[in-house]
């Protein structure tokens, strides 16, 4: 199992050929190193394709997931990055609206 301790979104989109090793610089151009056990995430212009880089402390991996209907809701360039929780990651990965999740208001009105 891979262990994931944070998860990063890199905003800005990425050409979906990158392999590892740009992907890499791109993680120490953005977040300034790759940390063990961060997850760190990538998306194409459209949304549809994504590419998750995690350092383990032994090697690189490098997964893919791509959407066969709609698109990723990824939020507007401006911030190079941003933390997700897992909740969030989850949403994102699957298609969902995700920037509100994590997001609970305290209810004080019956």
């Amino acid at each position: 199992m891979i262990r994931i301790d944070q998860i990063w979104l890199a905003v800005e989109p990425v050409d979906m050929r990158s392999g590892i090793d740009r992907l890499l610089a791109r993680v120490v151009e953005v977040f300034g190193a790759s940390q063990p056990y961060h997850a760190y995430l990538f998306a194409n212009r459209r949304g549809t394709r994504l590419k998750v880089l995690v350092c383990d402390g032994f090697g690189v991996w490098l997964a893919v997931r791509r959407l066969h209907q709609g698109s990723m809701h990824w939020p507007r360039p401006g911030d190079m990055c941003m933390e997700l929780t897992a909740e969030q990651a989850q949403a994102l990965v699957i298609g969902l609206s995700w920037q509100r999740l994590g997001q609970f208001d305290t209810i004080s009105i019956l």
